[in-house]
């Protein structure tokens, strides 16, 4: 058990055993799911965890209070992975209330069918405050990120935000490294990118406090020098280029337009280019790609043409960009195709729907295969990207 400070103990878990963090994003190194107790005159638990660490979360609990009872469970984020066991703890805790946001209240019915919370939900907005003791719990309203129901907290006393999913990542904390921004950055802008403008709101919010530690829904928590982390957050969230370099990322059928891709990577290279960065997005983890492309200015889409349109993970790739938000960045183009070239028209339709994107030319075709013929579009195309 982890001692955030005297008064505050970690009772959260690691998941080990799951591959897929919301069906959709691979954790090879696990998951953690963060929950917190406060001890003090009365006792408030920060979050459960999810279904899947019930038990171990459950025993957590019980060797933190010591024999005690809490008096709240503060719910910052109805997500499962954070609230899955909220019945189950006010049937263990017969005094238990549930204090979370007014949104999230309404969702509780959503989550636990049949269970009457009667007078057992005691609902806060932005201001309110919760007095343990000598804790004082400020609440901070967090819509959107990445939940319309979110609220996070501030502890006065050992000045400690619980930041529901701010600043969290992907991973177990028992296979935690030095490099947190990777998995971070990876985490960030597939599970809240979208919503830079919320976490810019909130980030105005934080400013105004004495934090010295933070304490997320997933991940590390974080002490000493919060600098890095903060600075990160935002420029992340104004959707700013956080390295310089050039994401290629290319989508190929038989090999053709992985072999004009990767030439012209070499050339970026050669002409003085820095950081070039090629995925294939067949093979490539996609959320691995939306990471790159968010952390470099430039991207240069190279796809092969089908069925009259794009080949599909290409376009699965540009679709994942504008739900997320995706802005701010210059895009090459470049096409293959054998007959009736026409992944560039779908992929600058797509393109196009982003917010203060430039797309530079040439824009190169590409049929069937690379020839020396079509070197000069290559560099033309290096040119107006470097």
């Amino acid at each position: 058990m982890t001692k955030i400070s005297d008064t505050i103990k970690y009772i959260g878990t690691d998941d080990l055993d799951i591959d897929l963090f919301e069906s959709q994003y691979h954790v090879p190194e696990g998951m953690s799911y963060n929950s917190y107790v406060i001890i003090d005159d009365k006792i408030a638990v920060m979050d459960t965890v999810d279904n899947r660490k019930g038990e171990e979360w459950k025993r957590n609990l019980a060797s933190a209070l010591g024999g005690r009872t809490p008096d709240y469970l503060v719910v910052h984020h109805m997500e499962p992975d954070h609230a899955s066991l909220i019945a189950e703890a006010i049937g263990m805790y017969e005094g238990l209330t549930v204090v979370t946001s007014e949104a999230a209240a309404k969702m509780l019915a959503n989550f636990f069918e049949g269970v009457d919370f009667g007078n057992r939900v005691h609902t806060v907005k932005e201001g309110d405050t919760l007095e343990l003791g000598h804790h004082t719990l400020h609440f901070i309203a967090a819509p959107m990120v990445h939940w319309p129901e979110v609220i996070m907290s501030y502890d006065a006393q050992d000045k400690v935000l619980f930041a529901a999913d701010g600043f969290g990542k992907f991973g177990a904390l028992c296979n935690e490294t030095d490099d947190w921004a990777c998995e971070a950055r990876r985490y960030y802008f597939n599970i809240c990118g979208k919503y830079g403008a919320q976490v810019q709101a909130v980030l105005k919010k934080a400013a105004t406090l004495d934090i010295q530690t933070i304490c997320p829904l997933h991940g590390p928590v974080l002490t000493g020098d919060l600098t890095p982390y903060l600075s990160l957050y935002d420029t992340w969230s104004r959707y700013e280029p956080e390295t310089d370099g050039i994401l290629v990322a290319y989508a190929s059928i038989h090999g053709g337009t992985a072999a004009a891709a990767i030439r012209l990577a070499e050339i970026l290279r050669e002409k003085g280019a820095g950081k070039v960065v090629v995925s294939d997005l067949s093979r490539s983890d996609m959320a691995e790609v939306i990471e790159d492309a968010f952390r470099y200015p430039k991207v240069v889409v190279a796809a092969a043409s089908y069925d009259g349109g794009v080949f599909p993970v290409m376009h699965d790739f540009l679709y994942h960009l504008q739900i997320k938000n995706y802005q701010n960045r210059t895009f090459g183009i470049m096409e293959n195709g054998s007959w009736a070239p026409s992944a560039a028209r779908v992929m600058r339709e797509m393109i196009e729907q982003m917010k203060n994107v430039t797309i530079v030319e040439p824009v190169v075709t590409i049929r069937s295969r690379m020839k020396a013929s079509d070197i000069p579009a290559l560099e033309a195309l290096a040119d107006a990207l470097v």
